[in-house]
């Protein structure tokens, strides 16, 4: 009982790996004195294996947890197997995690940090938390992978630039196509890495897109470059390849496209217009978007250079910080191999500027662990932003579908609504207020794929919402909130009224919890607190 209420509650149940033999031996006792009494009993071997069979079923929905060296030296204990049970605890969180037991003495003797089954029946139900990302879940599937690959890293001692970085940037660059791939410290640090062996400094300027994180554009001003801002697509929230060409200059030396949400760009017509211009380097942020597809190719390797962010949060991630560049120009990977060891060549021979931009091995073996099972998680997120998307977007075409109605009935004939890019058929300009309680974002073209990093849609009442969502258990985020042309330290670039469709799309969007293991029940709550919560917001 107290086993089911604990996973009934989206708890977690762990076997302690140094416990693995008593729970062997005490099985087989009692197999053997179940036994004493048969008419025909178990050999000695027979209850043996019996015992292992039980365990094994017994273990399989629960976590392992891995005898650490610290709990070792327990013999000057009173009890020394009672002891490595409670040090094993001290990992944990205080107050979150208790030794279930039935034992009299760790009951009276550690009554803070024990609990009988009967007494943990008895405490209250506990609704399990609704996470934004749940990292925990992941790694609970990939715990013995990570173990040994962690274990590895602090056996071998080469912490910096160890085997785990070639394996891991060899397994990328496979995946993706690309001819090479150059880990590096951040995503961040990609692109400042990508910017800098291109060369790209002051006087210089870089086509890039207003509706993103701030790294994107905060590289570009590092190097000194002048960032140009061209408006998005209120479709995909990416930059708007139409637009691009008119804002090229002579001081024109890079595009810098973001594959947003976890979906690719227009990087064909990006990549035309470069091509026109006097093959103009393009460079994708695909921080949101690796192990996306784009007409047949994958995202990283879809134009001169594509960096990428481990962070945590990231479909493929780590545990701390991490990024990769990927290229199939030769001179272009060695210049970045070059820039991410201080600009060093060889052994303190340093040919160019560079920066400390390297990443560690350990964290390239946690993102070797995740590597494994990456495709897994991309379907499961594809499954997920399309049950969001079948509960929220039919309700909402039938919206818009009568409203368009009632507008066409109330406008003189042939009149259309103005949208600020002047397309009449895009959802959500400056001059075209969200009049629905909310907007879903269409789902993405037959020819690509989104990864689903977030799953985002426009709110029209997004504060009162969120709050709302809040005072359920629910969390969302907004990305992002203000447009990179409107934050005080980049805002001398470029005026507002320049990207009206990002000002527009920054002051609806949200996002609803995404990630691989979000269960069916779970997200239908969430919708159904979302439509409650917009329809009680206006």
């Amino acid at each position: 009982m107290a086993l089911a209420k604990c996973l009934n509650e989206g708890g977690r149940l762990w076997l302690y790996v140094g416990s693995v033999q008593t729970l062997e031996y005490v099985l087989t006792q009692e197999l053997r004195r179940a036994q004493a009494s048969a008419a025909k009993p178990l050999s000695a071997k027979q209850q043996h294996d019996r015992a292992k069979t039980l365990l094994k079923t017994f273990a399989a929905d629960k976590q392992w947890l891995a005898a650490l060296a610290g709990e070792g030296s327990v013999f000057d204990t009173l009890d020394p197997e009672d002891e490595q049970l409670l040090r094993c605890l001290d990992r944990f969180a205080p107050g979150s995690i208790k030794l279930l037991t039935r034992d009299e003495a760790l009951l009276t003797n550690h009554g803070d940090r024990v609990i009988s089954p009967d007494a943990y029946c008895q405490q209250p139900l506990v609704q399990p938390a609704t996470g934004f990302v749940d990292l925990k879940t992941q790694q609970d599937a990939l715990r013995p992978e990570l173990e040994r690959g962690i274990h590895r890293v602090l056996h071998h001692g080469q912490y910096i630039l160890g085997p785990e970085v070639s394996e891991l940037e060899r397994r990328l660059a496979d995946y993706t196509g690309a001819k090479h791939c150059i880990t590096a410290a951040s995503g961040t640090d990609a692109l400042l890495i990508g910017l800098m062996a291109l060369g790209i400094g002051p006087g210089d300027e870089v086509i890039t897109t207003p509706f993103t994180f701030v790294a994107t554009v905060e590289v570009i001003a590092l190097v000194g470059a002048t960032p140009v801002f061209v408006d998005i697509e209120p479709t995909t929230c990416n930059i708007d390849a139409r637009l691009i060409e008119a804002k090229l200059s002579d001081h024109t030396k890079a595009i810098l496209p973001v594959s947003l949400y976890g979906q690719p760009a227009e990087m064909d017509a990006i990549n035309a217009i470069a091509a026109r211009h006097g093959d103009i380097p393009v460079i994708e942020d695909a921080a949101q978007s690796f192990g996306a597809d784009y007409k047949g190719r994958k995202s990283g390797n879809l134009s001169t250079l594509g960096c990428t962010s481990f962070f945590p949060s990231k479909p493929l991630g780590g545990y701390g910080d991490g990024g990769a560049i990927f290229t199939s120009d030769a001179e272009l990977a060695q210049a970045c191999r070059e820039i991410r060891v201080h600009g060093q060549s060889a052994r303190y021979i340093h040919g160019r500027i560079g920066i400390g931009g390297r990443m560690d091995s350990l964290q390239c073996a946690v993102v070797l662990a995740n590597l494994g099972r990456f495709d897994q998680d991309i379907a499961q997120r594809q499954a997920v932003a399309r049950r969001y998307h079948q509960s929220l977007a039919d309700e909402d075409e039938a919206r818009t579908k009568a409203h368009s109605c009632q507008a066409s009935n109330q406008s003189p004939r042939g009149s259309q609504s103005q949208h600020a890019n002047g397309n009449p058929n895009e959802p959500l300009g400056a001059c075209a207020p969200l009049r629905e309680p909310y907007r879903v974002l269409p789902w993405p073209a037959p020819d690509r794929h989104s990864v689903f990093a977030q799953y985002s849609l426009l709110v029209r009442e997004r504060d009162t919402v969120q709050a709302t969502l809040k005072a359920a258990g629910i969390p969302t985020a907004v990305h992002y909130p203000m447009p990179i042309n409107q934050q005080p330290a980049y805002a001398h670039y470029c005026c507002p009224e320049c990207t009206p469709v990002a000002a527009a799309v920054a002051s609806h969007i949200m996002s609803l919890p995404m990630h691989p293991h979000l269960a069916a029940a779970e997200q239908a709550r969430i919708v159904d607190a979302f439509k409650r919560a917009c329809r009680e917001a206006i």
